[in-house]
């Protein structure tokens, strides 16, 4: 069907009701309902409904308990909130309209987005982007302690959303009536939907910042497994979080650019089983609609994507499967452009899978243990969760620190000092510097200084400088004894030869103002080699949807590397030589040649 815009609009969230109606919404506009044809059969203009009532402007729409809610992300209708739609008088015309939740009157297409239903059918996700501020919950399993945890000061570009604070964009769950909310993860940029697989693990696609790209702290679109409590690190500018921090979790799979907006899982189509168990994400910016394909691994999972269908222009908006036809729907439109909604069904030899879900692993199903306490003060947690800190799987040992987060920190900061184990102790320690207070400090920073690097993972090395970066953000500065000791724990192992160490090594040492730092990391940008390429940028690269301008980023990758150094070396004003001066400038100099987004030349403090 396409869309008349003058009469419709541009489409952008649709849902199927109990009768095989979909209800759409025009992102500016009204919804519409209409009887979904059968399979052969098009859509006519007639056919369509709009809905008459005081309602328009969803980014998210679900039939649920008898009623439409709608996620509404404009100030007209009631403005910005969660809104449900009921027929009281039985003459199947939605009649009454009732606020749930009003969400913070700011912000634009990065706010109130999607509403999805629940794996046990008895409550409702909403999901946000990251400029709507949380809204105000009854209960949190996200540890209510979020900041920006920046060790050094950050870059910001061209200024985009600066002073928008942590903890960036959020999931919630809420009951069917918008009463009791549970603040359920938080750091994500701008995660236009999700959506649960059979096993009841939820996931999003999170969006990238275009501006950033090429600077160190570009983050492509990727995959989030949504797990309870999570902090995916999302900051303003240049401070968005490495996926390798301790105190947060990676994404399961790096895209690429991108605008994410519609997902779903292939659950219900009548395709092959590779496609029928895929998650579906779609990219509104280059018109692409990936096919993920997960893997259990651990407590969590990994994953491999391909193109399920690709075009210019394409702009997909939203999509959904509809299992009374076993067919997928899929709708473009957004900011105006001319909309439709496709049908795909499968055409093949190949035999359609069985509708059936994959058993969980006991890593997963340990996880699950540990965030049943997330939030909840509980005696037993410390005996469940602390032996799970040393786990090699980082998502067991992420929910063994949120639970032991979420109980009074004097029932267990004095087992981090005690604590043997390295991993464990590492874990205990970014728990305490989140959790604790200054009275902890010279506790915390004696028990780190007891870890050898030399007998750390790359992981735990790095577990270990986030926690003394968080000990000397959240818990104050060393004293100028301790302060000696670390930079004579930590400066004899840079560079490192994992460029993700040796980039921490230099931010940690740059704040402590160790006296080495600035001839080892002018060094490293003398003598750098062939930049680092992510691995997602080759796969890109190949891609002619992307247009040239993106491309040629792909293509001509800058020593990104080295650039952090050098912007963190900018936070020392005493200890440099004339020509460590002029190494630097030559560098950046040679750096701003490289092609990069909005904010890669003008980038400003």
């Amino acid at each position: 069907y396409s869309v008349p815009k003058v009469e419709q609009g541009s489409w952008v969230a649709m849902t199927i009701d109990d009768k095989q109606r979909m209800i759409v919404s025009d992102q500016y506009g009204a919804l519409y309902r209409f009887k979904i044809p059968a399979a052969g059969k098009t859509l006519a203009a007639e056919e369509i409904e709009k809905i008459d009532l005081d309602i328009g402007g969803a980014h998210g729409l679900l039939y649920a308990f008898d009623g439409l809610y709608a996620v509404l992300n404009v100030p007209e209708h009631g403005g910005r909130g969660l809104y449900k739609m009921t027929d009281t008088n039985g003459d199947d015309k939605y009649d009454t309209k009732k606020l749930l939740r009003k969400f913070d009157e700011v912000g634009g297409e990065h706010g109130p987005h999607s509403v999805l239903l629940s794996p046990d059918g008895k409550s409702v996700f909403i999901v946000v982007g990251n400029q709507t501020p949380v809204t105000e919950f009854s209960s949190s399993r996200v540890p209510q302690v979020w900041d920006e945890d920046l060790l050094l000061e950050r870059p910001i570009g061209r200024g985009f959303m600066k002073g928008t604070p942590a903890p960036g964009g959020w999931i919630a769950k809420t009951d069917s009536e918008g009463k009791g909310w549970e603040l359920f993860a938080t750091g994500f940029r701008n995660q236009f939907d999700a959506a649960f697989n059979r096993e009841g693990e939820l996931f999003t696609y999170d969006a990238d910042m275009e501006w950033d790209m090429n600077t160190p702290w570009y983050r492509p679109t990727r995959i989030n497994h949504v797990v309870s409590g999570a902090e995916f690190g999302w900051r303003n500018g240049g401070g968005k979080w490495p996926a390798y921090y301790a105190d947060s979790v990676g994404a399961v799979v790096d895209i690429g650019p991108g605008s994410p907006t519609g997902v779903t899982f292939g659950f219900g189509a009548k395709f092959p089983k590779k496609y029928q168990d895929a998650f579906y994400a779609a990219d509104w910016s280059y018109g692409k609609l990936y096919a993920v394909h997960l893997k259990p691994d651990g407590a969590s999972y990994t994953a491999t994507f391909e193109e399920f269908m690709s075009a210019q222009p394409l702009p997909l908006t939203d999509l959904m499967v509809n299992p009374a036809d076993g067919a997928m729907y899929i709708a473009i439109g957004g900011r105006r452009v001319q909309s439709g909604l496709y049908r795909v069904t499968y055409e093949g030899k190949e035999p359609v899978g069985k509708d059936e879900g994959v058993k969980l692993t006991s890593a997963a199903l340990a996880r699950r243990d540990l965030e049943a306490f997330h939030g909840k003060e509980d005696s037993a947690v410390l005996d469940t969760a602390w032996p799970h800190l040393s786990s090699s799987d980082r998502w067991l040992r992420n929910a063994a620190r949120v639970a032991i987060e979420s109980q009074p920190v004097d029932q267990w900061a004095a087992k981090v000092f005690a604590e043997e184990n390295a991993q464990a102790r590492i874990s205990g320690a970014v728990a305490l510097a989140r959790m604790g207070n200054e009275s902890h400090r010279e506790a915390q920073i004696a028990a780190l200084l007891k870890l050898k690097p030399t007998e750390l993972s790359e992981s735990q090395f790095l577990g270990l400088l986030r926690a003394y970066a968080l000990t000397f953000i959240r818990l104050g500065k060393p004293s100028a004894e301790q302060r000696e000791q670390v930079i004579a724990a930590l400066d004899p192992h840079l560079p490192h030869k994992s460029k993700n160490i040796t980039t921490e090594l230099v931010r940690v040492l740059v704040y402590l103002e160790a006296p080495s730092v600035i001839s080892k990391a002018i060094n490293l940008i003398a003598n750098r080699g062939k930049p680092d390429i992510p691995d997602w940028t080759e796969l890109a690269s190949r891609n002619k949807n992307y247009g040239r301008r993106v491309l040629e980023m792909l293509a001509k990758h800058p020593p990104t590397h080295e650039i952090n150094y050098a912007f963190m070396l900018r936070n020392l004003r005493k200890g440099w030589t004339i020509n460590q001066r002029r190494t630097y400038i030559e560098f950046i100099n040679d750096s701003a040649k490289y092609p990069g987004g909005n904010s890669y030349g003008p980038i400003r403090a």
